[in-house]
């Protein structure tokens, strides 16, 4: 492996570990066993080690984020979008962990973060059009799906500062892969009122895989199961 990839993988893991204001280019370079000049002849300053850390992210969503266009989407589909975008979400926390910070002090990230938004709610709007396509959602209009969009996309980019906050008293790296993974609960519950019939049972049984440990374990929710109660019935 090249140097200048071992500087990005090792800040990269540094970063998720200690948190990016805690780790210095002396840290990223000592850890590799490099001399600090040998880390600037391939980056500038960290800054730089950032920027590059997030475009490799930024590929990665956009990769997971692709949509077919020879099918419409089903369960399955949506699932693996979920799956994999928070855990993208999980091999680069720091991101947005520190998000606000980072954009801050960075402004060609604040640039292109802006852009990769703009292209993920177009993509996740796309996706609702996919799986309304495929039967999973009743038939929406546009500015509800825009609304659903930044509503899925407010929830995703913000679990991880949500987290953050409920275990503040605890170290850095106590946030666990499950625990950011619960997010795909809350996600599913903004997407429940949405669902067709046919799905309500098979999306509650996978949301409460994801139940987050505050809200207990108490299997179903009043308000859904009272609706599929009284379907079950008619």
């Amino acid at each position: 492996m090249k140097t200048r990839d071992k500087i990005l993988l090792t800040s990269l893991e540094l970063f998720n570990e200690r948190g990016e204001r805690n780790v210095t280019t002396n840290h990223i370079a000592a850890h590799l066993g490099i001399s600090p000049g040998n880390l600037y002849y391939h980056f500038r300053n960290k800054s730089d080690i950032i920027y590059e850390i997030f475009q490799e992210y930024e590929k990665l969503v956009n990769y997971y984020l692709e949509i077919p266009d020879d099918r419409p989407l089903g369960l399955d589909d949506m699932m693996f979008y979920l799956e994999s975008v928070f855990d993208g979400l999980w091999s680069y926390r720091f991101l947005h962990r520190d998000l606000e910070f980072l954009l801050d002090n960075d402004e060609r990230l604040r640039e292109d973060y802006r852009d990769f938004t703009t292209r993920c709610l177009d993509a996740i709007r796309r996706i609702f059009s996919g799986l309304t396509d495929g039967g999973l959602f009743e038939v929406q209009t546009e500015a509800l799906k825009e609304a659903m969009a930044l509503n899925v996309w407010l929830v995703i980019t913000s679990w991880m500062a949500f987290l953050k906050t409920a275990h503040a008293s605890e170290a850095y790296d106590s946030i666990t892969r499950d625990q950011l993974k619960q997010g795909i609960y809350q996600v599913l519950t903004l997407e429940m009122p949405y669902l067709r019939e046919p799905y309500y049972r098979d999306v509650m049984a996978i949301r409460e895989r994801y139940r987050p440990a505050l809200l207990g374990a108490v299997p179903g929710d009043g308000l859904m199961s009272g609706l599929l109660r009284t379907q079950a019935s008619e």
